[in-house]
């Protein structure tokens, strides 16, 4: 869990230089010339100052903010992960305050398809790689061939990595995730092993501590009222509490259905609506939606394929099935 962190914090850190995070420095780049490796990556003394070449990996100003932009622009679904939007910064490209489980989330699903357009060949397929290597290894069912092919394949991926970024971003994190998948034989899924669950109910207790002098006590006292009034809660059956109350996202209505079925679908509007002018087109295709999934006007149209086919040797192509629904208004 924390490995993956450390790992996503260094790729992110170093594809977009965050202050602090980034593991392609001037003395990195010095360490190069003295170790006499990687000649292209050396610097270049002008003057009083130092000029570090772009490696493959280095995105410029607009795919950075094109980057943080498409971070920022991702939807969830609830409960799914947190609101990563209020970590990134577009303008200035930078991404900060994230958590264990944000790392996660970005590092498995928002990443990989994210870079595909920005990074070469050569530096996108090795993160990839270990992307899937940490997505793979997260899974609910674990087999044993799968786990011995990633116990290779990382290996692989490592050697890959090593041949595109600096020697100083392989700290001790990147080589600790080579054992992982031995990790994984020997204590089986990561679910159950994971501090994720740990670490948002140590929240809870923090937000019991109203005492900082003695935030033990506080732990104390705050859980046992709270325990006290989840069981007298139960007792609490003609008023809403904890136990009862609908779920923030609950759609559903007690209205009762009035006019077509079709229109009474669960929901409620999270903002202001807005009007917009239908063209003839989406007003037919609005129609025939209509014709299709209502069921009350099923009889009718019924009763009109019927006489289409009558009309047409019972030989009704979908074209004139579709245009003849959509004046199905007109006859009836």
């Amino acid at each position: 869990m924390h490995i993956e962190k450390n790992i996503s914090e260094s790729v992110i850190g170093t594809l977009l230089d965050i202050e602090g995070k980034p593991k392609d420095t001037l003395k990195s780049r010095l360490d190069l010339q003295e170790l006499k490796i990687k000649k292209p990556l050396h610097t270049i003394k002008n003057e009083n100052k130092y000029i570090l070449p772009p490696a493959s990996y280095t995105m410029s100003k607009t795919e950075k903010i094109q980057f943080c932009q498409l971070i920022k622009e991702v939807k969830f679904p609830d409960a799914y992960a947190s609101n990563i939007s209020r970590c990134v910064n577009v303008k200035e490209a930078r991404i900060f305050g994230l958590k264990s489980h944000d790392h996660h989330v970005l590092f498995q699903r928002i990443f990989p398809p994210i870079i595909k357009g920005i990074l070469p060949k050569d530096a996108y397929d090795p993160l990839v790689e270990l992307s899937l290597f940490f997505s793979d290894l997260c899974a609910k069912e674990l087999h044993v061939e799968k786990l011995d092919q990633l116990d290779k394949s990382i290996r692989m991926t490592i050697c890959k990595l090593e041949r595109v970024f600096l020697p100083t971003f392989f700290d001790v994190m990147v080589h600790l995730a080579i054992h992982l998948a031995m990790e994984a034989k020997l204590g089986g899924p990561v679910q159950f092993r994971w501090m994720y669950y740990i670490e948002r109910f140590l929240r809870t207790l923090k937000s019991y501590v109203r005492n900082k002098a003695h935030p033990e006590g506080s732990i104390a006292e705050g859980y046992l009222a709270e325990e006290c009034m989840t069981f007298c809660s139960k007792y609490l059956t003609d008023m809403e509490t904890k136990q009862n109350r609908p779920d923030r996202n609950f759609d559903s209505s007690n209205i009762e259905p009035n006019g077509l079925s079709i229109f009474n679908c669960r929901g409620k509007p999270l903002a202001g609506g807005a009007w917009i002018n239908l063209s003839t087109h989406e007003i037919n295709q609005a129609h025939f939606y209509i014709l299709q999934n209502c069921e009350k006007v099923r009889p009718w149209m019924e009763q009109h394929l019927e006489i289409l086919r009558k009309e047409n040797n019972r030989n009704v192509s979908r074209g004139t099935r579709r245009n003849s629904l959509c004046g199905l208004r007109k006859r009836w």
